[in-house]
């Protein structure tokens, strides 16, 4: 079984902050991959934005590995993608719509693949992961030129 961590962050501001994201993928509980990154900056971003964004990367990082006929669960502290994902919540309006409708398109591509929402404590690798991102755009030489 393959068990996915997801998390996305927006600071210093959410919205319209630098949204960043990050997941970590395990095996049968052994860890394969770690990865992260930033999604963008200002208008338009947001921690949802992010959350999305984490969980597109993953989806297309499972699908390059083979690894879409696996049982997946994802993830995540984020009870609006959990629920949405699930068909329990609809998507109405917000910036994420695209990387939503992208989600769901990715999902279908699975065989198994569930979504668990999971508490904040429980989801700090991920949440780590996000903030390095975070602290690594902050602190690059093209952030500090433009701030």
């Amino acid at each position: 079984m393959i068990s996915v961590y997801i998390d996305g962050l927006c600071e210093p501001v959410n919205p319209n902050g630098i949204a960043t994201y990050g997941f970590a993928v395990y095996e049968d509980g052994k860890s394969i991959v770690q990865k992260y990154g930033v999604v963008g900056k200002g208008e338009g971003m947001s921690n949802n934005v992010s959350e999305y964004a984490a969980l597109c990367e993953a989806l297309k990082l499972l699908i390059s590995l083979h690894l879409d006929r696996e049982e997946i669960i994802i993830k995540s502290d984020s009870k609006l993608l959990v629920n949405q994902m699930n068909g329990l919540w609809k998507c109405h309006e917000g910036h994420y719509i695209s990387r939503y409708e992208k989600a769901k398109e990715l999902a279908k591509l699975f065989k198994n693949v569930h979504f668990d929402w999971i508490r904040r404590e429980k989801n700090k690798e991920a949440d780590s992961l996000s903030r390095k991102a975070y602290i690594e755009y902050r602190n690059s030489p093209l952030e500090s030129n433009s701030s």
